[in-house]
C-alpha cells in the first residue's frame, strides 16, 4: 500500500501552523513552540524539537516534510558581502545575499525560483521562472545566513529573485514569520519587499495592518522606455502607477522608495531625467538610483560615476529626494541584477 504523500512544512504561514496543531491536538502554545523551532532556531527535524511532546513531534512527521535549504555555494565578496545558492527540498535553487554593515545585517532574500518578468537588464528573468517559493523557504534563507554570520539578522529585503507580488500570499506569509519574534524577530519597518510594479499587490500593500516597507522599480518614467526595459509591466501604465503610489503614502503615511537602476544612453538623457522628477515631484516618494551592474547579453552599459552624481543633482535640484545606493557584491555578481540560479563554472 503507497503511503499518503506528506506536504511541505515550509508551505505553511503563521495562521496556518495554528490551525496545524490545533488539528493534532495540540494546545494552542504548540504553535510558538513549532514556530521557534523551525524559524528561530532551525533545526533540520521534527525529533530535534525537544520541548514537544514525542507523539506531537510523530504526528508532525507522518503528515509533514521539513528539510532545510542547502548551501550548494557561498562566494564572498571582498567587501565582506556573501552570496548563497541554495537547493531547495525538490532540487529548485535560489539565491540570497548577506550583507553586513557596522551596525547591521541585511539579508536580500528570494521569493520565487527564477522570474517570469523579463526585465531585459536583470540576469534573473533571462534564466525564466520557475516556480514561487514557500513561506518557510523565503524565511530560512534569512535565517541560515544570520547564522552564517553569527548574526541577527536586522534588515530583510524581497530584492532577490522573483516579483514578490506574484506570489503575494506567501511573501507576506513569509514577511510574518520573519517578523515574529518567535520567528526572526525582524522589526516590520525592516522588512521591505520591491515590486516591479504590480498595481493589485501594491494596493493590497497598502491595506495589511504590519507597517512593512514597499519599493518599487522604475527604472524609467517614460511610458516607451520602460516598456521596452520592463515589457510584463505594461499592463499598468506610468500615470496609473503614480495615482496608486500616492494613495498608498496617503492612506499608510510611509515613503515608498522609487528604485532606478540608471543606464548609460538609455534612462540617462535629460529627458528621462526631467520626466523622472516630474513623477516623483510632488508627493513623498524617495528616489534611490543604482548604476546598473554588468549581465553578460544584455547590452545595458554602466554610466560613469559623474553622470549618476549629474542625475543625482538633478533629481534634489527639481525638489526630489534622492540618494545612490553604495554598490555590494559586485565581485561575485551578488549585486542588484546579478543574481541568477547557477553554480560557479569551477563547481559545476
Amino acid at each position: 500500500m503507497t503511503e499518503p504523500q506528506r506536504a511541505d512544512i515550509a508551505s505553511l504561514g503563521p495562521m496556518d501552523l495554528a490551525s496545524c496543531v490545533s488539528a493534532l491536538g495540540q494546545p494552542s502554545y504548540r504553535a510558538k513552540q513549532l514556530l521557534s523551532w523551525l524559524y528561530g532556531r532551525v533545526v533540520p527535524s521534527f525529533e530535534d524539537m525537544t520541548d514537544l511532546p514525542a507523539g506531537f513531534r510523530s504526528a508532525l512527521a507522518a503528515e509533514w516534510t521539513l528539510q532545510l535549504p542547502e548551501a550548494v555555494d557561498v562566494q564572498r565578496s571582498a567587501d565582506g558581502t556573501r552570496k548563497y545558492l541554495w537547493r531547495l527540498a525538490d532540487g529548485a535553487t535560489v539565491e540570497s545575499v548577506g550583507i553586513p554593515a557596522e551596525d547591521r545585517l541585511t539579508v536580500c532574500f528570494s521569493t520565487q525560483a527564477g522570474c517570469a518578468m523579463g526585465c531585459t537588464f536583470c540576469a534573473t528573468g533571462r534564466g525564466g521562472f520557475a516556480r514561487n517559493l514557500h513561506p518557510g523557504e523565503m524565511v530560512w534563507q534569512v535565517a541560515l545566513v544570520g547564522r552564517d554570520f553569527g548574526e541577527r539578522v536586522s534588515n530583510a529585503v524581497a530584492m532577490g529573485q522573483g516579483e514578490p507580488f506574484n506570489n503575494y500570499d506567501a511573501t507576506l506569509a513569509g514577511l510574518r514569520l520573519m517578523n515574529n519574534p518567535a520567528g526572526q524577530g525582524v522589526g516590520a519597518r525592516h522588512l521591505t519587499v520591491s515590486t516591479c510594479g504590480v498595481i493589485p499587490g501594491i494596493e493590497r500593500f497598502a491595506r495589511e495592518p504590519e507597517q512593512f516597507t514597499l519599493a518599487v522599480s522604475l527604472h524609467s518614467a517614460v511610458q516607451a522606455t520602460r516598456d521596452r526595459i520592463m515589457p510584463r509591466v505594461r499592463r499598468w501604465p506610468l500615470t496609473r502607477l503614480r495615482k496608486v503610489l500616492i494613495d498608498y503614502t496617503d492612506f499608510t503615511g510611509r515613503r515608498p522608495t522609487l528604485e532606478y537602476a540608471v543606464i548609460e544612453g538609455t534612462n540617462d538623457t535629460p529627458a528621462e531625467v526631467a520626466a523622472l522628477a516630474a513623477f516623483a515631484r510632488g508627493w513623498m516618494s524617495h528616489v534611490n538610483l543604482i548604476p546598473v551592474n554588468p549581465v553578460t547579453g544584455t547590452g545595458a552599459s554602466r554610466p560613469s560615476h559623474r553622470r549618476v552624481l549629474e542625475v543625482a543633482a538633478a533629481l534634489r535640484s527639481a525638489g526630489v529626494e534622492t540618494s545612490i545606493r553604495s554598490e555590494r557584491g559586485a565581485d561575485i555578481d551578488a549585486a542588484c541584477g546579478q543574481l541568477t540560479q547557477k553554480h560557479r563554472p569551477s563547481d559545476a
